[in-house]
């Protein structure tokens, strides 16, 4: 186990009745808004409050180079990791326009990217090294590795929080992480590997058979203990680990936690692996097209609120799905009660 210990407790239940009470007081009839209704039971819990709020909005992008790449399980080139970083600071990403639309604070940090950002360059310096090992032959990364990255990835969200931020949503750029997510969702959950594998950033298909060929031979060298962390350490990528580590934390601090697609889910599966009550601050905002998105999200008892065939990544669909969340607590906060207002009440 590590050593970084994440103390994530299951929402108290006390306040679950009066919540209930609230939503099905309100003039419409009872369930008639659907999962919006459940959001906002969802959030009341979280906060213990019968009036949620969401403050203060971030996204966090970590981004990482793979080892495997190395093995031509992605048609883009590595470099193309840092351009799009590039491109984000350009504001002219489609993580940058969701972000502007949606009012999220947009921070991007370098947990391992193969390139050497300038001193002043806007992103934050969490590099671990410039890429992981090629897990076809060793591990991704050491042990002190991955609890540097846990670590770096709690401190990320710690810093959001400081500065007032109760929902928080996370997002990926580094080329080959699909592999890596496909290899952890395989691994963990017991999925065929064949059935976690699909074609990333690829649209024709062609490299599919090459890739699944490339991973099912990595997870047939594996020799580890199968462990959880183990198996983020063999692996996964430094973006990805810094994602299960702010992901803990920001279930550890009573925080939303908007869940972006196959990537963002896998570090979700390694997060509840670890402590499953994070899994009560999860709202999963899409299923994507990504091969093995919905089984996971199946595996993990999840509803997704949008399915819109998105695949790009970087947390877009974690901030598609914001305005239905706000929809909620805008529901449980701003509708009238049928004991404020002169309405019959129109149902039993």
């Amino acid at each position: 186990m590590s050593n970084l210990r994440f103390e994530i407790k299951k929402p108290d239940e006390g306040i679950r009745s009066q919540l209930i009470d609230k939503i099905n007081d309100l003039t419409k009839p009872k369930g008639s808004l659907g999962r919006i209704e459940e959001l906002a039971l969802q959030i009341g819990l979280i906060q213990q409050t019968l009036e949620p709020k969401l403050l203060h909005p971030n996204h966090i992008v970590f981004a990482g180079d793979h080892g495997i790449a190395a093995e031509g399980v992605s048609p883009s080139p590595q470099e193309v990791t840092y351009q799009m970083i590039e491109n984000f600071w350009a504001g002219g990403a489609g993580i940058n326009f969701l972000s502007r639309q949606h009012g999220f604070e947009l921070k991007v940090v370098d947990a391992g990217v193969n390139f050497d950002f300038k001193a002043d360059d806007p992103i934050i310096n969490k590099k671990i090294g410039k890429m992981t090992r090629n897990y076809l032959y060793e591990a991704a990364m050491t042990r002190q590795e991955m609890e540097l990255a846990l670590q770096y990835g709690a401190e990320c969200t710690q810093d959001c929080y400081d500065k007032g931020c109760n929902i928080i949503s996370f997002g990926e750029m580094g080329i080959t992480n699909t592999s890596s997510s496909a290899l952890w969702m395989s691994c963990m959950t017991g999925i065929d590997l064949k059935l976690c594998v699909g074609a990333g950033c690829d649209n024709s298909g062609n490299i599919l058979e090459h890739k699944y060929n490339v991973l099912k031979k990595a997870q047939e060298n594996y020799q580890g203990d199968g462990s959880t962390e183990d198996l983020m350490r063999y692996f996964g990528g430094f973006e990805m680990v810094m994602t299960v580590g702010a992901m803990l934390r920001a279930a550890e601090l009573n925080m939303v936690i908007l869940v972006d697609g196959f990537i963002m889910t896998a570090c979700m599966l390694a997060a509840s692996c670890i402590n499953n009550n994070i899994l009560y601050y999860a709202v999963f905002g899409h299923q994507g097209d990504e091969a093995g998105h919905k089984l996971l999200l199946d595996y993990l008892g999840a509803k997704p609120l949008l399915n819109l065939g998105l695949r790009l990544g970087e947390g877009t669909g974690a901030i598609c799905a914001y305005p239905i969340v706000d929809s909620a607590v805008r529901m449980i906060n701003e509708m009238n009660s049928f004991k404020s207002i002169r309405v019959t009440k129109y149902f039993k």
